[in-house]
């Protein structure tokens, strides 16, 4: 197999018996620098998809894109609104909902919960938040039976399940009567809402017929909620949706109560390319010092070399392919090192929170309660790809020494 001779002389020296054993524990560390460099931010990058999948998979198909809220609730005349929005091009599906403060009691336990009174029928085409009750208890949920779906952890935290009967106390609804003591129903929990985040811990669900009979709204609203066809777009969606109404109301989406895990999630992203660059340039310098060294340890090869009609283009390609050999080896090893981390590293963090008995992700602080991971073959690509050509840029400065050399004065010392 036809190989260019410079390439040949700099693999021979890659894996030739180094006579300076410095040089090669420089050589060997180098290599084992790129590499772990390189699995590192495989590993870390593969996390962010993770936690942006989960984000839209997780929490945006379950909450709403958009709302709609009344100025001066209850929004009585809402169902001409909600039939002018669901005939925008770009919303996917609208729904009427009720939404207030609750505090839940069982014994001695509190909890306070944000209560969402909702239409069973149709919050199947807003979300996909019924998927997530267990025990296909959605399909039981009907108004006039005084039940409520509570989110696992607020379950938890009350020690009640299925079947248990709990007190929620309301805030009274008009403001002229609001220092009185607030307004406490019974309730009866027909099934749990299993998220695996923040939203289990503050979270329930009742028919929107009876959240409207708590409030006494009679058939009013708070407003109405929608789902577009691009999430991401949503902010700019919502408000072409408002400024078709023939009402006022205010106008919300889901950035201003999440916006704020996307911007991190990219944020850290792109701290995680700067620190890329960064933690590779670091590793290549040790190809510097390798090269050097190897410059000096191989004075008398380049000389005889030299001598027998090498240019100085070649004895410069030389030394080139001997510390790309390198980076190559550490991208590759890092490479495959931190691909097979990453497609397993969910696992491998919930076998040491086992092992250690502490979870490092809570449910009640963030919106998921695991490390989520998602291989991308593109950040992989990206990663090997500035890690080789950071190794090419490496070698330039020795290369260049080495093609400076002259052979009579490193003959003669000899």
């Amino acid at each position: 197999m036809f190989r260019p001779l410079s390439l040949f002389i700099g693999s021979r020296f890659s894996r030739a018996k180094q006579r300076n054993r410095m040089v090669s524990f420089i050589s060997i560390s180098s290599t084992l620098g790129i590499a772990v460099g390189v699995a590192v931010i495989i590993i870390g990058l593969s996390a962010m998809n993770g936690f942006e999948r989960e984000l839209q998979n997780r929490v945006l198909s379950v909450i709403p894109h958009g709302e709609l809220e009344a100025v001066s609730p209850p929004f009585e005349d809402w169902q001409p609104v909600l039939d002018l929005v669901e005939q925008h091009p770009r919303v996917t599906a609208a729904a009427p909902y009720v939404q207030f403060t609750a505090l839940l009691e069982k014994g001695s336990s509190l909890k306070a919960v944000e209560v969402r009174g909702v239409d069973p029928e149709k919050q199947k085409d807003v979300s996909v938040l019924p998927q997530y009750v267990k025990d296909n208890a959605w399909e039981s949920l009907a108004a006039g039976k005084q039940q409520v779906i509570l989110g696992q952890g607020v379950a938890d935290k009350l020690g009640i399940g299925v079947g248990d009967w709990i007190t929620a106390m309301i805030p009274n609804p008009d403001p002229s009567l609001k220092l009185k003591a607030p307004h406490r129903i019974r309730l009866q929990v027909a099934g749990l809402l299993a998220l695996a985040g923040q939203i289990d811990h503050n979270f329930a669900l009742v028919p929107l017929q009876d959240a409207q009979q708590y409030l006494s709204m009679g058939d009013g609203v708070t407003g109405i909620e929608l789902n577009v066809d691009k999430v991401l777009e949503a902010q700019s969606i919502v408000r072409e949706v408002g400024f078709t109404l023939p009402v006022y109301v205010y106008l919300k989406s889901w950035n201003q109560k999440y916006g704020y895990l996307y911007r991190d999630i990219q944020m850290v992203r792109t701290i995680m390319y700067l620190v890329m660059v960064l933690v590779i340039g670091v590793a290549c310098f040790n190809i510097v010092s390798t090269l050097m060294m190897a410059v000096k340890d191989r004075a008398a090869d380049i000389a005889i070399l030299r001598t027998m009609g090498a240019t100085d283009r070649l004895i410069r390609s030389i030394f080139v392919w001997h510390g790309v050999l390198s980076g190559v080896v550490g991208s590759l090893l890092g490479s495959i090192a931190g691909s097979l981390v990453a497609v397993n590293l969910t696992p491998l963090i919930k076998g040491l929170e086992g092992l250690i008995g502490h979870q490092f992700l809570s449910g009640d602080i963030y919106f998921v309660d695991f490390l989520p991971t998602s291989l991308s073959m593109q950040d992989v690509m990206l990663v090997t790809s500035t890690a080789v050509v950071l190794s090419f840029l490496a070698t330039w400065y020795p290369a260049k020494r080495a093609g400076a050399l002259q052979p009579a004065t490193v003959l003669s010392a000899k």
